[in-house]
């Protein structure tokens, strides 16, 4: 018992410390002074959406939905229809619908209130009528981000060691001299072994990945170029090209398929503070907006995960005054949401951007 004592005595101050970091006067403030009183919930919409039309930092989930564990086994699953109003005492989000009567009742008090006197007027007999209770699927539930822009990213582009693609199964031709094959063509194909499953995806090496301080290599951009399905496995095996997004030739590489579902990943700071480059803009372009895809320079050795939020700086500028050199602040306009992660890069969707997001730009910590 003194054991137990002394352990709630030792934890005490640690609980108040917690409960201090996420006082209510602070969630108040995130609260846009334009914040509607409710939202109703219609396809299309995004959790992040939807937090953002009533906070000023959408992607501080465990405070906006915090009270809602008990009702909300899992937050991400709200649907169309659903009503979402906020409390503006605390600061959190709530699904369902509050509207205050004639006497301060709400609605769900009202109907209790009724029920009750159903009840005594009946003799304690209460006719109940038969009602259908309809249960909506999980796909309807509406996502945390676009889920249309990622889907493709979690199955398609990829990351790979240097060597890795190097030793990966490999087209060798196909029949009568032909050069280029795509859709519905029959390719041949070495080093297949008949144990891993006959679907196979088509990537040909693309860029390097290399850190821009250290020149350290990160990884290769594998570029997506479409899939095959083995008919037969030999020596020389026979692929059946099912699918192609670009020309495919003799010495692209056949990989098994990764395949990520496109979960509801819960928007949060990293735990610790992470300081990342933006080394690339998917599609080879040098700039990207809002909805772009980038890479980042820093993945799960670094601490990365899939759901972690970052906020893109771009570097002051160096002004001439008075014949002397200012660096000015760097400037945040941005924020981005990390939704696939390899050892040393990871992919990020852009959420929200005031200015162009560029090559070097710095992704940090919140």
């Amino acid at each position: 018992m003194r054991k137990i004592i002394s352990l709630i005595c030792f934890l005490l101050p640690i609980l108040a410390i917690a409960a201090e970091s996420e006082k209510p006067t602070d969630i108040l403030l995130d609260i846009r002074n334009d914040a509607p009183d409710r939202h109703v919930v219609v396809k299309g919409d995004t959790l992040w959406d939807i937090s953002g039309k009533f906070f000023k930092d959408p992607w501080k989930w465990p405070h906006i939905w915090g009270i809602n564990k008990d009702t909300i086994k899992n937050p991400h699953w709200i649907y169309p229809g659903d009503m979402i109003y906020i409390d503006r005492r605390n600061g959190t989000l709530h699904i369902g619908q509050v509207e205050t009567q004639a006497g301060g009742q709400t609605v769900q008090e009202k109907e209790t209130a009724a029920d009750s006197q159903a009840e005594s007027e009946t003799g304690g007999v209460v006719r109940l009528s038969p009602k259908i209770r309809e249960n909506p699927s999980s796909h309807d539930a509406i996502p945390s981000i676009p889920a249309n822009v990622i889907a493709p990213f979690l199955t398609q582009p990829l990351v790979v060691e240097t060597d890795e693609l190097k030793d990966a199964p490999a087209l060798i031709g196909a029949r009568e001299g032909r050069v280029i094959l795509g859709k519905d063509d029959i390719g041949f194909a070495k080093n297949l072994p008949a144990d891993k499953g006959s679907k196979w995806q088509i990537y040909r090496p693309g860029k390097t990945f290399t850190d821009p301080d250290t020149g350290e290599v990160l990884g290769v951009e594998a570029i997506y170029l479409g899939k095959g399905e083995v008919k037969n496995f030999a020596d020389v095996s026979t692929v059946a090209i099912t699918h192609s997004v670009q020309e495919i030739y003799a010495g692209d590489r056949l990989v098994l398929p990764m395949i990520e579902e496109a979960n509801n990943y819960l928007p949060r700071a990293p735990e610790s503070n992470i300081s990342s480059r933006v080394i690339s803009v998917y599609g080879g372009v040098s700039q990207g907006g809002q909805n772009s895809i980038i890479t980042l320079d820093k993945g799960m050795r670094d601490g990365l995960a899939n759901g972690h939020v970052l906020a893109l700086y771009r570097k002051g500028e160096v002004v001439k005054n008075e014949g002397q050199n200012y660096t000015l602040p760097d400037e945040r306009y941005g924020l981005v949401f990390v939704f696939r992660v390899f050892n040393k890069v990871s992919y990020a969707l852009v959420m929200q951007t005031k200015l162009p997001v560029q090559l070097l730009d710095r992704a940090n910590t919140p």
